[in-house]
Parts: structure tokens; C-alpha cells; sequence
């Protein structure tokens, strides 16, 4: 019991999300595919962000 409120906010939601116009900006579309490299994919590796990490190889 209890999911009928549940359910009602989820399809509210996704009612928002299919029917609002939203604002596209295309400069900023351009922006972001540019900085993607070939198939999809950022061009950044996981271990951009990551200052703390320890090379073995320093030893």
C-alpha cells in the first residue's frame, strides 16, 4: 500500500518533462559537443579531477 502517491508524483514528473518546451541555447550545445572527443565521449580522463592520486612508479 502507500504507492498510489508514489506513482502520481512519478507520472506528474515525467508529464513535466515530455510536455515543458525547456530553453535551448545552441551555443552552448556547440560548446559542450566540441569538447567531446570521437564517439561520444569526453575527452578528459577519470583522473583529471583526482590531485591526491600516488604513482607506484615514484617509489
Amino acid at each position: 500500500m502507500g504507492r498510489g502517491r508514489a506513482k502520481a508524483k512519478q507520472t506528474k514528473v515525467a508529464r513535466e518533462l515530455k510536455y515543458s518546451t525547456g530553453s535551448l541555447d545552441p551555443d552552448a550545445l556547440k560548446r559542450e559537443l566540441a569538447s567531446q572527443g570521437p564517439g561520444g565521449l569526453s575527452t578528459r580522463s577519470a583522473h583529471d579531477d583526482d590531485e591526491t592520486e600516488i604513482d607506484d612508479d615514484e617509489e
